[in-house]
């Protein structure tokens, strides 16, 4: 039985990917027989409680007498401890900038010896910026970035596309690095007259009904905002539907433009997880686009496709192999968007092909995706030994095993 401290951002009730993600682990870590706890910032709503798992308040709002504090709640339990941490430099407070939380983690591995291991969904802004503040922020979350591989005996990674990114900024020295790709914050729910209530007032009759999971802002809006027409106008039969919170803005600015629309473009506001798992599985199509390319860190898409939803998404910088190899997706590259618009009407006019994807999505989440697998590679990765052959199926050099599916 292993004890983890689990150092994070955000946690539930707090909104978000990576709250969600950190319950999920935790929860799942302790259902294997492992005690956790929850390390994160003040909320005065009441978390979820789950077996196993205590969550700590302490870290209140990350500020330098927060860290004090939480710093002697810690070394009440006996060392060395295990921390693992959820790195996302703009869920630290501080405006993304930080800095001196990393140097408290530092300090925990050197001045404490605790085992650091740090989860990396985002490194840090990219560069260059347009704006000098957004430079400068950019910069010191290098710093902070580095303050952290120089404590972290390993990092585990969204994407094996970060190794990339933090590989310089271990300055040469030896860290081990594994893809531990984020699993879907969405339990999927088997309701069958639920989904048909949710498909009826949505769908046209006898139609189909096109989703999007996830964010709408930035570039993600702008093409969602630029296909939309071309997938509905000419085609009575379809309807669009934005999942999640958000949304309004690019559906008005749809219907502003194409005013026949309406009645067509719906979106749902924010959900809670069940209601989300109700309205995915509605859909009969997923359009999932991204600038930089699907890739194991989006949350929308990784709900799709444990869902088991025909999926059209994008590639791009970031997409992994694996996405071609398993066939698991439909890919067209990202910004091509008569390329997207012709993938989804392709699928569409081809139902034994929307089966066969749907049916590669659910198989290859299950495989390769779910929480099991998780749980199973952070548990193998014992503070003995940081190169442990129980996890090199996912290690970055190994690349991503084949489905078999």
């Amino acid at each position: 039985m292993a004890e983890w401290h689990v150092i994070t951002g955000e946690y539930p009730p707090q909104p978000g990917g990576v709250s969600d993600y950190t319950r999920l682990v935790a929860s799942g870590l302790a259902a294997a027989g492992d005690v956790v706890h929850v390390w994160c910032p003040h909320s005065d709503a009441a978390h979820p409680e789950d077996p196993g798992v205590v969550v700590h308040r302490e870290l209140g709002e990350m500020r330098p007498r927060d860290l004090v504090r939480t710093n002697r709640m810690l070394n009440a339990f006996s060392g060395p401890r295990r921390i693992l941490v959820q790195w996302v430099p703009h869920a630290f407070g501080f405006r993304s900038a930080n800095l001196p939380l990393s140097l408290w983690i530092w300090s925990r591995a050197f001045s404490h010896g605790d085992r650091i291991e740090a989860m990396i969904h985002e490194p840090y802004l990219p560069m260059p910026q347009q704006k000098l503040r957004h430079t400068a922020l950019a910069m010191v979350q290098r710093m902070m970035l580095s303050a952290l591989l120089r404590a972290a005996t390993r990092a585990w990674l969204a994407i094996p596309k970060w190794e990339e990114a933090c590989r310089p900024y271990t300055f040469g020295r030896t860290l081990s690095f594994a893809w531990l790709p984020v699993i879907s914050n969405i339990p999927v729910h088997n309701e069958r007259k639920a989904t048909e209530a949710v498909r009826a007032r949505y769908a046209p009759e006898r139609g189909f009904l096109i989703g999007h999971f996830g964010t709408c802002d930035g570039a993600i809006g702008a093409t969602l905002r630029a296909i939309m027409p071309d997938l509905l106008v000419e085609h009575p039969e379809r309807a669009i539907l934005l999942i999640g919170r958000g949304a309004e803005q690019v559906r008005d600015q749809i219907l502003h433009q194409h005013p026949e629309l309406h009645g067509r473009v719906h979106t749902t506001g924010s959900l809670s997880s069940a209601e989300v798992s109700l309205h995915l599985a509605a859909c009969d199509v997923m359009l999932q686009p991204y600038p930089d390319g699907a890739s194991s860190r989006r949350g929308g898409l990784m709900a799709a496709l444990a869902h088991g939803k025909p999926i059209v998404t994008t590639s791009g910088t970031l997409t992994e192999s694996l996405w071609a190899e398993t066939g698991a997706v439909v890919l067209a590259p990202a910004g091509n968007h008569l390329e997207i618009v012709a993938s989804v009407n392709r699928l569409l006019a081809d139902e034994s092909e929307r089966q066969r994807l749907g049916a590669a999505a659910a198989c290859v989440y299950a495989r390769h995706f779910d929480l099991a697998n998780t749980i199973r590679m952070l548990r193998a990765a014992t503070p003995q030994t940081d190169e442990d052959p129980s996890v090199s199926a996912f290690h970055i050099s190994s690349g991503f095993p084949r489905s078999g599916c």
